[in-house]
This record gives structure tokens, sequence and C-alpha cells, in this order.
């Protein structure tokens, strides 16, 4: 039996690399300043109706439960930290700094990239209005990025600002709901062809003069105003460089009220590696509080892509330090203990758990990768002593039977 479509199963291999990706997610996080936060995967479906309307449904894994509630897998983690902070945010000084890895869930088609569920990187500022905030979000998806040994030439965060569009939009007698509409077209713009957005533009009551400017904007063109962008811009100093303004990024949720932005590989061959903005209403119309946000989300799926693409995938390591080779049945008895003191002392030890040939356990170690073999003989043992093989130089010595003095010199190698 197959998991579901648009599910994984992780082998230790591919356990390994996502162990790889939150590690770098975490301590980037930390070094910013954020702290870590979780919520349920499973929420009432009211809460992201009431944001994106009942249409959202049919993209959800939703069903009513034996309490008779309608509840949906999340499918993002946005509406569950408004919900959060809402009724608590006296609770923390502000501005509050948060960061989550959840795992999402989505019922849509499956591409590369796009599966049914993922994890994510969200980081999230609460309470804060000036662009300072935004910069500092910006600084921590590049960072994030560069961790993984991604440069300027595989990458670049495509910046704009809904609101100076929202300005630039009503100055041309636009209207709100026809902005969210013309948000979308902008949005799909290059995933699809011209011709259609012209319809939808067209479909929504604007003439063509005011569908030829926004193309034109969107093509490479300029807002008229947009004063917060430019500070963005200025404050992100020499990060600048990751970043280019890109009008055609408007971000197709409707929560956005400011800055947008999106990360994308500078081949173009995959979907948005990360994305976000500022969302200053969304906490009132979740949870009632009056507070500025913004945050952005990065998926594994992408990322991994990337990765995997520029050859910046770690190698398999299941951080074995030793493999006890046991020479002499007879004293399986003591190697047990020592094994035992060893693992007490912090080191990763395996060792076969029945009678084994000698040469068998050797190629056992070297198969889980072990960096040493530590071989419990009678000769040596009689000595009160044990050899330790590296087994990546084939370097020889022998060593006190104890577990400390082993640890000492297996902890001091590894760091030379």
């Amino acid at each position: 039996m197959n998991p579901l479509p648009g599910f994984r199963d992780f082998y230790p291999e591919t356990l390994a690399v996502r162990r790889h990706i939150f590690d770098k997610w975490r301590d980037v996080a930390r070094r910013y300043g954020f702290r870590e936060y979780d919520g349920p995967p499973l929420e009432p479906l009211e809460l992201y109706t009431q944001k994106s309307g009942d249409e959202i449904v049919g993209q959800l894994f939703n069903f009513v439960d034996k309490g008779e509630r309608a509840v949906a897998l999340r499918p993002e983690m946005t509406p569950t930290l408004a919900r959060m902070v809402g009724p608590h945010h006296r609770d923390y000084k502000k501005p509050i700094k948060w960061f989550a890895i959840p795992q999402l869930f989505r019922y849509e088609k499956q591409q590369r990239g796009r599966l049914r569920e993922h994890f994510q990187f969200n980081a999230d500022i609460i309470g804060e209005t000036d662009v300072s905030a935004d910069a500092e979000l910006i600084a921590l998806a590049i960072d994030t990025l560069r961790s993984f040994g991604l440069t300027k030439d595989d990458f670049v965060v495509r910046v704009s600002d809904r609101l100076a569009w929202q300005r630039h939009l009503a100055a041309t007698g636009i209207t709100g709901e026809q902005q969210y509409a013309a948000f979308q077209a902008i949005d799909k713009l290059e995933r699809e062809p011209e011709d259609k957005t012209r319809e939808k533009l067209a479909a929504i009551g604007l003439s063509p003069s005011q569908i030829g400017e926004i193309l034109d904007i969107a093509r490479g063109g300029t807002v008229a105003v947009a004063p917060e962008l430019d500070l963005v811009c200025l404050k992100l100093g020499s990060l600048f460089e990751y970043c280019q303004v890109d009008f055609k990024i408007v971000r197709g949720l409707a929560y956005y009220t400011g800055i947008v932005w999106e990360i994308h590989d500078r081949k173009g061959e995959l979907r948005a590696i990360a994305g976000g903005g500022r969302y200053d209403n969304l906490l009132k119309q979740v949870s009632g509080v009056d507070l500025p946000a913004l945050g952005f989300g990065m998926g594994d799926v992408v990322l991994g892509e990337l990765l995997k693409d520029r050859g910046l995938l770690p190698k398999a390591d299941w951080g074995l330090d030793c493999y006890v080779v046991i020479a002499d049945e007879g004293l399986r008895a003591e190697a047990l203990k020592l094994i035992h003191q060893l693992r007490d002392e912090g080191i990763a030890v395996d060792y076969a758990f029945t009678e084994t040939k000698v040469g068998k356990q050797f190629q056992a170690a070297s198969a889980c990768g072990a960096r040493y073999a530590l071989v419990i003989g009678p000769d040596e043992w009689k000595s009160g002593e044990v050899k330790l093989k590296n087994l990546a130089t084939g370097e020889e010595r022998r060593l006190p039977a104890g577990a400390m003095e082993l640890k000492g010199y297996i902890v001091e190698r590894a760091i030379l």
C-alpha cells in the first residue's frame, strides 16, 4: 500500500535532509532573536473561510468531526498565529518575533515543488509598523538561504508594495472590489498568457487604457509613489544586492496590506521558494485585536529541489561514533557494560546483537557509517585495553578500556 497522492514517506535518508533543513531554519531564526511556537494541525473551518471566503474550502482537507464541528487540516499558519496572539498579546513585549515549522495541507494539483503536504518555515513580527520590520524579515529569509550555501547567483528577492499599487489604482478610478480582482489577475500573470490576463481585467470593468497601464507597470514599470518600498530597500543595505523591485509581485491572498515579496530561483525553473508581506488587518479580523503584523513562509519542498539542483544537499551521516567489535564472545558481558557506559557519556555506539564473525562486524561498522571500530579482544582486555581503529584512515591505537578515556579521544578527534 502506497502513501496517499501528494504525501511523503520519510526514510532515514530523506529524513536526514529534512532534519538538515529544519536545523538551518531554527539556527538562523535564533540568531535573529525569534522564538519558536506551534499550534494544532486541525482548526475550525471558519478560521479560514472568514478571511478567504467559502471558495477556499475546495483547497482544504476538511470534514465534520464526531462532535459535529466543521474542521480543516491547516493550509497555512498565519490564521493560527493570529488566533493565538489575539487573546494573549498583552503577555508579550512588542514587537513579538515568533517562528514555527508547521506541517501544512492543501488539496490541490500536484506538480514539481508542490505536494498536498509540506513543512514550512514561518517567521512573523507582530506589533511593529516601521518598515525596519519588513527589512528584518527579508534579511532573515536571505540569510536563511545563504546558510545552505546558496548565493545571489542562485536566488533573487522580488520586492513590491501592495499599498503603492492600491494608491495608484485608486488614482486611476479603480475601486476596492476591482482592485482585489486586479491583484488576482496580476498574481497569475507569469503563469498565464497575457491575453487571459487582459480578459480578466476587462471582465471586472477596466478600460483598455487602464489595462494597458497595469500591464506596463507589471512588465517593469514603476508605481509613482512608493515611499515605504524605497525605505525598505534602503534599510536592507548590502543585502539589497539579493533583491530587485518587481511590481508583478502582489501576492494573491486578500489580507496583504503593504510590502510584499517573493524569492525565486535565478533560472526560473521552480515555484517561489518563499513569500510574504505585511498584513496589518488580519489580527483584528481573526481575534478582534488591532495590531500590525507581517510574516513570510518558506516551504521545504521547493527548497529541497533547489538544493538538489545546486548539489547542496548534505551527505547522509548517521552520527555513529563507533561500532564495538566483540572479538571474543566470552567478553560480551564486559563489552555490553562498556557500551552502556559510553552511551551514558553521550557517545553513539552500535554492536552486533548475536555472535558474529569479526570480519562481518567490521563490514557492519562500515555499512552504518561509524567513524571508529572499537575492538574488544582477549589479548588487549587482559591488559585493560581496547583497540580503536579509524575506519576512514585505517589508523589503529590501543587505549585504556575506560569510557571516559575513550570518550576523550573520540571527541577530541571529532573536533580536530
